[in-house]
């Protein structure tokens, strides 16, 4: 599907931030994980989280879904699983899962869409060799069997908290204590934090021993309970960003104390010179002038494409770093950025996860040709907000990839005066 995007003469409204995702995730698996019934209300049916509530109920829980709420009855013990569990492309789902499967007793295959299956989890498959479990990854999918066990565990802290979190879910329900020795530095700690808050909601809790060891006490039960998923910073930074550069935008649904990593977004905007307040509407944006700063991606990499965006915007010079991981995501998003903003005059470069990016607004053009979405939904997104801050029509393809986190993102933008086209 192609999205013709043709900037209005004045932008402004407000707009309200889609459910995190990141919490959508870690609540719904807990409540999948406890013996009875748990609502969960303020949710968005994005591929992704259909793809975690799709696997809940194939492995450990009814499921029934509402417009945006679901019912999750966690039935206190895992079913036998006979066919393949499909984890879409939500790296999330696959790598939350995976210890989960170790304690079913059965041989789980998984299997997913797009580069999912390709990325890394050398992680896992370390930790399940060092005891004897099966771990298999080939031909487009991925097999486990053998019970993990409790005990004394060691990886690396500058990986994907994704392995973090997936041994965070199931090693409370082993019958013995377990420790996770991070190898320093623990880069993402605030998608830890996520986790573990989630974990505690539904009764389950664990504890740092110093700022790399956590302790995580066995023989636990999770409960089931009402949650009330809470605004999803990641995805309100696109429009954070479009606010910061044209001003008149407010955006709701953002509490002002939250775990999430990708509230940084304010921090970064207001280093850059951006001017908005918090108020009982929201977070009111003005237009102001924006200067380049640096920017550490450690703990946010999801907000790497949408920032490559505001450096072009600013003046002077932003640099970007640690942002390695954004080669190995639904598409290398360094490359993919980097080739879509260069052909509407952007001016930037990259040597490993450092990518410097020149301010230049006044050259910046409309393409010659449709832009690629490269299948990426935060690419799709971030060359949006392109268009819109800089005033340049643009067409992407592959706009359908909005589907895996923000499904109603285009619809989003009609009460800031956005008319979307599509094609194809």
């Amino acid at each position: 599907m192609i999205v013709q995007i043709q900037p209005p003469a004045r932008i402004g409204g407000t707009v309200s931030a889609p459910p995190s995702k990141s919490m959508a995730h870690r609540a719904v698996l807990c409540s999948a994980l406890a013996k009875g019934t748990s609502h969960i209300e303020n949710l968005e049916f994005s591929k992704d989280i259909s793809a975690t509530l799709a696997a809940a109920g194939q492995l450990c829980a009814r499921v029934e879904s509402g417009p945006a709420d679901v019912l999750v009855e966690g039935l206190g013990h895992f079913r036998p699983v006979f066919g393949p569990v499909d984890c879409c492309e939500s790296g999330s789902t696959l790598r939350f899962l995976i210890p989960l499967a170790s304690l079913t007793g059965q041989s789980i295959t998984f299997v997913g869409r797009g580069r999912l299956m390709e990325r890394p989890q050398s992680v896992y498959e370390t930790l399940y060799r060092e005891q004897n479990l099966h771990f298999e990854q080939a031909n487009g999918q991925l097999t486990v069997a053998g019970s993990l066990r409790s005990g004394e565990y060691t990886l690396a802290g500058n990986v994907s908290s994704q392995f973090i979190s997936g041994l965070l879910f199931a090693l409370p329900l082993l019958a013995g204590d377990s420790t996770l020795h991070l190898i320093p530095p623990v880069e993402s700690r605030s998608y830890i934090e996520m986790t573990r808050a989630a974990q505690a909601a539904f009764g389950v809790t664990s504890h740092w021993l110093d700022d790399a060891t956590l302790c995580i006490p066995g023989g636990q039960q999770y409960h089931p309970r009402d949650y009330i998923v809470e605004g999803d910073y990641s995805q309100a930074a696109f429009l954070a960003v479009l606010g910061a550069v044209k001003g008149g935008i407010t955006l709701t649904g953002l509490a002002a104390e939250t775990l999430q990593g990708d509230a940084a977004i304010l921090d970064i905007l207001r280093r850059c010179g951006a001017k908005f307040t918090r108020t009982e509407a929201g977070l009111v944006f003005e237009q102001a002038p924006l200067h380049g700063v640096d920017i550490d991606l450690a703990d946010c990499p999801d907000l790497g494409p949408v920032l490559m965006v505001l450096g072009l915007l600013c003046e002077g010079t932003t640099v970007i770093r640690n942002a390695e991981r954004l080669r190995i995501k639904e598409s290398d998003r360094i490359a993919a950025m980097e080739a879509e903003l260069r052909a509407c005059g952007g001016v930037l470069s990259s040597e490993g996860g450092t990518i410097t990016v020149q301010g230049c607004k006044p050259r910046l053009h409309a393409p010659e040709a449709p832009l690629s979405g490269h299948n990426d939904h935060r690419v799709v997104m971030s060359l949006t907000v392109l268009a819109l801050a800089a005033d340049i029509p643009l067409a992407i393809n592959e706009a359908e990839a909005v589907q895996k986190s923000w499904p109603h993102f285009f619809d989003a933008l009609k009460p800031l005066g956005v008319e979307v086209h599509y094609a194809g």
